[in-house]
Formats: C-alpha cells, sequence, structure tokens
C-alpha cells in the first residue's frame, strides 16, 4: 500500500484518539495502574497524544497533519481553498471511531469492573462541568480559536524550517496549555472527531452496564469547534498570520 494524506489523517487520528482516551480510560476506570492519577495525567497525555499524531500522520502521508477538522475547516477559510476538506474529515471521522475502538479493546476487563456510567462515557465523549449550553459552546469556540491561532503562530510561515523538527512539540505545548488553562469547563473537545467519532463508538459498543450518550449535548463539541474554526481562519486570513 502506498502512503497517501487521506492514510496518513486517518491512522494519525487513530493514533491521536488511541493515547489521548487511552490517557483518561486509564485515570478514571477502577482497578488500572493510573486510577485517580488527576487532571495534570489527562492534559499531559492528551498534549503527547497530539504529538505523536501529528508524527504518525507524517509518516503515513499527511504533510498537513490536521486531525481534526476544525483545523482542516480553519486553514481550508484562511486560505481559501477547500479541496481537502471532504477527504480529510472523512478520514479524520474513521481515524476516530477506529481509535476510541481500540481503548475499548486496550481496556477490555475494565469496563466490567468500573460501575459508573459517566466514568464510562468519559473515556469516550467530552461532558461539561457545569451544564450550561450557552456558555458551554462558548467554551468551545474560544478554546478552538486559540488553538487555531496557536497553530498559525507555530506554522512555517513564521518558524521556517524549524517548524518542521519542533512544529508537533509545539503543538503538543499548545494543547497542553488550552487543556490546563480552558479545559476544564467542557473537557476541551476542540475537535469534533475527537468526540462525536468516539461516541457512536460508545453506543455501538458492547461496554457492560454502560448508560447513554448523551447525545442532547453531542452538538456542542461538534458545532463550537468549528464556529472558533471560522473565526480563527478569518482572522488568519484578515492578519495575514
Amino acid at each position: 500500500m502506498q502512503t497517501s494524506p487521506f492514510l496518513g489523517e486517518l491512522i494519525g487520528t487513530a493514533v491521536l484518539l488511541l493515547l489521548g482516551n487511552g490517557v483518561v480510560a486509564n485515570v478514571v476506570l477502577k482497578q488500572t495502574k493510573g486510577e485517580s492519577a488527576g487532571w495534570i495525567v489527562i492534559t499531559a497525555g492528551w498534549a503527547f497524544a497530539v504529538t505523536m499524531g501529528v508524527f504518525v500522520a507524517k509518516a503515513f502521508g499527511s504533510i498537513d497533519a490536521h486531525l481534526n477538522p476544525a483545523v482542516t475547516v480553519a486553514f481550508a477559510v484562511a486560505t481559501n481553498d477547500y479541496t481537502n476538506v471532504v477527504p480529510y474529515i472523512l478520514a479524520q471521522l474513521i481515524g476516530g471511531f477506529l481509535g476510541a475502538t481500540l481503548v475499548w479493546l486496550q481496556y477490555y476487563p475494565h469496563w466490567a469492573a468500573t460501575p459508573d456510567s459517566a466514568s464510562k462515557l468519559a473515556c469516550f465523549a467530552t461532558g461539561p462541568a457545569i451544564r450550561n449550553l450557552g456558555a458551554n459552546f462558548l467554551s468551545e469556540t474560544l478554546a478552538t480559536i486559540v488553538l487555531i491561532i496557536g497553530l498559525a503562530g507555530i506554522s512555517s510561515k513564521n518558524l521556517g524550517e524549524l517548524a518542521i523538527g519542533v512544529g508537533p512539540y509545539l503543538v503538543g505545548i499548545l494543547v497542553w496549555s488550552i487543556g490546563l488553562s480552558l479545559g476544564g469547563t467542557t473537557g476541551y473537545a476542540i475537535n469534533p472527531a475527537r468526540d462525536l467519532s468516539p461516541r457512536l463508538a460508545y453506543t455501538i459498543l458492547p461496554i457492560p452496564q454502560k448508560g447513554g450518550s448523551d447525545w442532547g449535548y453531542a452538538w456542542i463539541p461538534v458545532l463550537g469547534p468549528l464556529a472558533g474554526a471560522v473565526i480563527g481562519g478569518l482572522l488568519i486570513r484578515f492578519f495575514t498570520l
């Protein structure tokens, strides 16, 4: 098989979700080695997951390594080039489902050992600390704007060749910062593929004693990041970041 941008986005996103939701499972599921390790471990794990996801995506053929429909939309808006929007987002959604399924397999005995259904859902999808849909939407939008303009700052346009080598690490730091500073309200999805595909996987997979998938909230981590993507993309275009 040949590497390709589609394959790179798919496998890179799968790795992102395997490691990202994997750290959540390690912290919240019962009888794991990382049980109750806390928010710092979760945010660090997600930061490292993003870094590794970017490297893997590039290795499998995606030089862009977006791993996130919001990033794809933002840079399409910024450049007025929508060529990659559909194939990239499709690959990211498939990769997100695959990665979430691998988390289920990795922690297979621990689902039955965990009585709390909310903890099980948290290993797949985000949820608000305080359910206020307007505030939750704003949180996801703002966090995604920070993600997009941060990525613009890390781009080769601003860092030159340095961005090729250290860029993935800086992206990881950016996501870590967002998680630590802005993530406490909604769990900082900032990525529709990070939430929608795993939520679907949770709905389908035979997880013991699971609860509902909270589809009533599911539009927030999809539309919030997409709104932030459009705003961030426009800022990049207007200010030529």
